[in-house]
């Protein structure tokens, strides 16, 4: 068996879940959770991105054909929708009051954040140059690799105590609301880029 195209997609996928990169916002979206809790969450972020992600490298290229959907549609779609979210977040009360549910494990951490438009456009792309299998495998792999790190996180919490987790936290908000930012932005050149091409 040839193993160069699962790890050419492993490492593709790898780079758009960007599993470090989506960590300080696990971590600030459950700092004041429970370690009950926070695996209830990492489960629940792992189920979603997995169910939408092998859905769409199954079916969505059929569902965005019958819709009209772009994925640059997908990105502003989400990028607002997590723009909402992380402003909530900045703000004292939504704030409080977004740390105590376990059901950001859905939104924001399994999608946009785990499987979003750079995971799903990826995964496509995989498809297409070396196959169904061998994208789905690399995938998995990668929710493997999420799942550890996130399992982690009570690890990093305790080294970097209450004041450090706070502040932590907050740059982490606002990490946040420039991933929004940036989805959106892509969005808006991606439709833009298309119709200069037409």
């Amino acid at each position: 068996m040839n193993i160069k195209p699962f790890i050419l997609s492993f490492i593709s996928i790898f780079v758009a879940v960007n599993s470090l990169g989506v960590l300080p916002l696990f971590i600030s979206l459950t700092e004041k959770l429970s370690k009950k809790e926070r695996h209830k969450i990492t489960v629940d972020s792992i189920i979603t991105a997995t169910v939408i992600a092998i859905a769409f490298m199954l079916i969505g290229k059929i569902i965005f054909l019958i819709m009209g959907i772009s994925v640059a549609d997908f990105k502003i779609a989400g990028g607002i929708l997590l723009l909402i979210l992380s402003v909530n977040l900045l703000l004292p009360e939504g704030h409080e009051k977004s740390k105590t549910t376990t059901d950001v494990g859905i939104f924001p951490l399994g999608t946009p954040l785990i499987t979003g438009p750079a995971v799903l456009t990826t995964s496509l792309v995989m498809i297409d140059a070396y196959g169904l299998l061998p994208t789905l495998v690399a995938f998995v792999i990668n929710m493997l690799v999420i799942w550890f790190i996130f399992s982690k996180s009570n690890a990093v919490i305790k080294v970097m105590g209450v004041g450090g987790t706070k502040a932590f936290s907050k740059v982490a908000d606002i990490l946040l609301t420039a991933i929004a930012v940036m989805m959106i932005r892509k969005g808006i050149i991606d439709i833009i880029n298309s119709h200069l091409i037409k």
